[in-house]
C-alpha cells in the first residue's frame, strides 16, 4: 500500500507532490548517504557496504496511508478504528494472552509477546488517547447501533488503561499523566474558551482512567516508580560510579557515553550503527550494558549518533511540517477539533516516551507513527488543493 501509494503521488498527485513531505523524504535520503560517504572515509571498518536509507526512510509511509485515505475523515477514522481493533486482538486472542492478563492483574510485568514489554505500552497509551477524544462520536446520537458503540468503546477503554498499568512503563505513565490533562486544556482553548457538550465525555474518560487506575493498581505503581529513584538521585548528583546497571542505570550510562560521540562528529554522525558503536565501542562501559543492550533507548540521542544535526534537522522539519499543517487544516475546517486534539495529544505522548526508548528505529515505533501521520496529512493535502495554499510556502505551488 506504501509502496503504490507513493508511485500514485508522484504520477497523479498534482497540487501535493509538490509540498513538503515529498521534498523532505528526499532530504532524508540524501543525510542517510551524505552520513554514510563521510562515514566511509573516516571509519570504513565501521561502515555497512551500503547506506540503508530505509532507516529513517519507513518514517514516510505515511505518504502512501495520506494518499489512498484521499482525504476522508471517514476514512481516516475508520483505518485508526481497525489499528485499535488489530492491538485488542493481538493481546487477548492468541494462547496464553488470558494468562498473561492473569499475571499482570497479579502484579507481574508482561509484554504480550509484543518485543518487550515497552512496545505494547506505546500501543495502549495511544490507543487510550484516541479513545479520550474521540469519547464524542462513540456517545452520541440516536441510532439503532449507538449502545453498540458505546459497549465497545467502554470495553476498548478498560483495556487500554489496564493495559497501560499491567505492562509497568514508568515512561508511558509518565505521558499519561502529562496528556491527559493537557487534553482539555487544548479542548478549551480550542473551543475559543468553551467546551461542547461532548468534549464532556472525553474528559470524564480521563478522569476515570485516572481516578480507576490510582485506586486499582496503587501497590504496582508505587513499587514500580520507587524501584528507581535512588539512582536518578544519584546521576543528579554526580555519583556516576556508583549507579548500578539497572533499566534506568544502563540508560544514563549509555546516554552519558553518546554525548561524547556526538560531540565528535556532530554534523553528520557515525552512520546507521552508530547506536551500536556507542556502546560496543566506549571503553568504560561494563560488559553487561554490552551484552544486553544494542541501542540506546532515547530516539533523539539515536538521531544524533547516526546522522548529526542534519539528520536530525530534518526530522524536526517533517514534525514542524505535520504539526503547522494540522493547525491550518482544523482552522480552515478541513480536520475536525477531535482529530486534530489527537493529533497534538499524541505528538506529546510520543514525544515523551521517545526520550526513553528508541520506538522510530523498530516496527511498532514506525507503525504507529505512520498510521497517524497519515491520517493527518490526508487532511493536509486536502486542505492543500482546496486552498490552494504550502504548509510552507518556500516549497512550490505547483508540481
Amino acid at each position: 500500500m506504501a509502496l503504490t501509494g507513493l508511485f500514485a503521488v508522484l504520477r497523479w498527485g498534482r497540487g501535493v507532490r509538490g509540498g513538503g513531505a515529498l521534498w523532505l523524504l528526499l532530504a532524508v535520503v540524501v543525510v542517510q548517504v551524505v552520513s554514510w560517504v563521510a562515514g566511509y572515509l573516516h571509519h570504513p571498518e565501521w561502515m555497512t557496504d551500503n547506506p540503508q536509507v530505509d532507516r529513517l526512510a519507513k518514517w514516510f509511509l505515511f505518504i502512501g496511508l495520506a494518499w489512498w485515505l484521499g482525504g476522508s475523515t471517514r476514512a481516516t477514522l475508520l483505518a485508526w478504528g481497525l489499528g485499535l481493533a488489530g492491538l485488542i486482538v493481538v493481546v487477548s486472542w492468541p494462547d496464553g494472552s488470558l494468562q498473561q492478563w492473569q499475571r499482570g492483574l497479579q502484579g507481574m510485568r508482561v509484554d504480550f509477546d509484543i518485543r518487550n514489554a515497552q512496545h505494547p505500552a506505546m500501543f495502549f497509551g495511544a490507543g487510550l488517547l484516541g479513545l479520550v477524544c474521540f469519547a464524542g462520536r462513540c456517545w452520541r446520537g440516536h441510532d439503532a447501533l449507538v449502545w453498540m458503540r458505546r459497549l465497545l468503546w467502554s470495553l476498548a477503554l478498560a483495556v487500554c488503561g489496564v493495559g497501560i498499568v499491567v505492562t509497568q512503563t514508568r515512561a508511558v505513565w509518565l505521558a499519561m499523566l502529562v496528556v491527559l490533562p493537557l487534553l482539555p486544556a487544548l479542548a478549551w482553548w480550542g473551543a475559543e474558551r468553551r467546551l461542547p457538550r461532548r468534549a464532556w465525555l472525553g474528559l470524564a474518560a480521563a478522569a476515570l482512567v485516572i481516578v480507576v487506575g490510582s485506586l486499582a493498581f496503587h501497590e504496582t505503581v508505587a513499587k514500580r516508580l520507587d524501584a528507581e529513584n535512588r539512582i536518578i538521585a544519584q546521576a543528579m548528583e554526580g555519583d556516576w560510579k556508583s549507579i548500578p546497571y539497572s533499566s534506568v542505570g544502563n540508560r544514563l550510562l549509555t546516554w552519558r557515553a553518546s554525548l561524547d560521540w556526538i560531540a565528535d562528529r556532530p554534523l553528520v554522525g557515525w552512520g546507521e550503527e552508530g547506536r551500536s558503536l556507542v556502546i560496543e565501542h566506549t571503553d568504560w562501559l561494563p560488559d553487561a550494558t554490552r551484552d544486553h543492550y544494542g541501542h540506546l533507548h532515547n530516539t533523539f540521542l539515536e538521531l544524533l549518533v547516526s546522522y548529526g544535526v542534519l539528520g536530525l534537522a530534518v526530522v524536526l522539519a517533517l514534525i514542524a511540517w505535520i504539526g503547522l499543517g494540522t493547525w491550518q487544516a482544523w482552522r480552515a475546517g478541513i480536520m475536525s477539533g477531535d482529530m486534530a486534539l489527537f493529533g497534538a495529544g499524541f505528538f506529546v505522548f510520543y514525544a515523551i516516551v521517545s526520550q526513553f526508548e528508541s520506538y522510530g528505529t523498530f516496527w511498532t515505533g514506525a507503525y504507529v507513527q505512520n498510521l497517524v501521520a497519515g491520517g493527518l496529512v490526508t487532511h493536509i493535502w486536502r486542505w492543500q488543493v482546496e486552498s490552494g495554499q504550502r504548509v510552507f510556502p518556500v516549497f512550490r505551488r505547483e508540481a
